[in-house]
Parts: C-alpha cells; structure tokens; sequence
C-alpha cells in the first residue's frame, strides 16, 4: 500500500482538485463540536483537515494520520500542517490511549486495510462513547467499480450488508449510510459494548 501511494503523492492533489466541497460536505455531517479531538485516518495529502479544524475550533486537536510518508510531505507541501499535526502511523495500530478520540473521518481507507475488521475494532478502541466515525469517498461504489471496469464486488466491506454487522462487531452503530452516484458515506456512532 506504501508503495502504491507514494508513487502517486506527488499529483494526488491535481488528480482531485474537485474533491475538497465534497470533503468538506461530509465533514459537516459529523456533527463535531468546538473542542472536540478528531483524526483523519489515512490522510493522505490532507484534504479533509482545514474543514475538520473549522469544525472544533481552535480548542480542538485535528491529527492527520497517515502510513506514506511521501502522502504527509505532500500534505505540507499544502499547508495542510498549519491546521492539523501529522502523524506517520499504521491506522490499524494507533499510538493513542483509549478512548481519547471524539471522531474520526476516514476517505477510502477500509478498502485498503488487510481486516476491516480489525480496523473498525482499532478505531473504536481509541474513541469515546458517544463519538462518531465517518467513512467517505467521493464517489459512490458502483461509480469506482465502473471506472476501474469490473462488477461491484459481493464482498466489498462498504456494501451495507457487510458493514452493518461489522461496524455492529467492533462497538458502533450505524447512524446513516448512503451509496450514491457522487459520494459514499457511512456515519456511525460509538457505543457501549
């Protein structure tokens, strides 16, 4: 995974200029509060920071969290620093305690990771009660299907019937899910378990 995306960090933001009003469209729906702690699980160059800042203010911690660090080089190459601190991680293996987190955006990394699962339960490892979990991107399933010219995948994590019971496994709840032709979004909230 490394490999794929440090050959693309470069032109990542070129290849997707158009992408930062949807990113910030669904940030909005989070429905983060000034103060909270939020992280951007693979970042990449950081599109989804400045509208996560504008979200908790100030007195909020925006962390963009990312495995490529030629991803993180181009995501200060952006700016996107001045609004978030960077983290070189595996998404799957936080460095963070506990319940520490009070949301957590993420755009098109389930897909990537070796157990969604396992990935779900990490995340929720590191949020709060109560905190709330965005998956996103800016094109729908069927759409990314088409475009690398093969069938929607039975077993695609992101089709609902998958994610469901899966977010369910790893301690959220699916608040609203949506697979439409422009977008992808999935919003879940963390409960007790």
């Amino acid at each position: 995974m490394r490999a794929f995306f440090t050959r693309r960090a470069a032109t990542w933001e070129t290849r997707f200029a158009d992408d930062g009003p949807r990113y910030a469209a669904a940030v909005d729906l989070m429905g983060l509060r000034d103060g909270d702690r939020v992280l951007d699980l693979g970042c990449g160059t950081g599109r989804a920071l400045p509208a996560l800042r504008a979200q908790v203010g100030e007195a909020g911690v925006v962390a963009g969290v990312d495995l490529t660090p030629a991803m993180l080089t181009a995501a200060t190459r952006e700016g996107r620093d001045r609004v978030a601190g960077l983290l070189l991680a595996d998404a799957c293996r936080l460095p963070l305690p506990t319940g520490t987190v009070d949301g957590i955006f993420s755009a098109g990394l389930i897909n990537h990771v070796p157990d969604p699962g396992a990935a779900l339960r990490e995340w929720a490892r590191v949020t709060a009660i109560g905190g709330v979990l965005l998956l996103f991107h800016p094109s729908g399933r069927a759409e990314r299907a088409a475009r690398h010219g093969r069938p929607l995948d039975p077993g695609d994590p992101l089709a609902e019937e998958h994610l469901r019971p899966a977010l369910r496994a790893a301690g959220w709840d699916l608040a609203r899910y949506e697979d439409a032709a422009r977008h992808f979004l999935a919003r879940a909230i963390r409960v007790a378990e």
